[in-house]
């Protein structure tokens, strides 16, 4: 009986070194190719915001291009409305 429980606790004492072992290993830090891979995503997202901020900024440009075009549109049919009206009342 005392065979078998030291037997027990030894092949528990060895599966708890090795598990610890594996867990380990596995987070020794990232790789020098993942670190690569990283400072590439950050270098494209970097350049991906600077592009929106581009695309932003022209984006404003051109509303206002279009308020100002739309503002002139007004203005000549206004305008237009008003000849109208002029040509009308000489006609009569």
């Amino acid at each position: 009986m005392k065979v078998l429980k030291s037997l027990k606790s030894s092949l528990l004492g060895a599966a708890i070194v090795l598990l610890t072992a594996g867990f380990v290993g596995c987070s020794s830090g990232p790789s020098q190719e993942e670190l690569a891979q990283l400072d590439a995503l950050k270098k494209e997202v970097s350049s991906l915001q600077k592009s929106a901020t581009t695309l932003k900024d022209e984006r404003g440009s051109v509303e206002k291009q279009i308020a100002e075009k739309n503002k002139k549109l007004q203005e000549c049919e206004k305008l237009k409305q008003e000849t109208k009206a002029n040509l009308d009342k000489i006609s009569k």
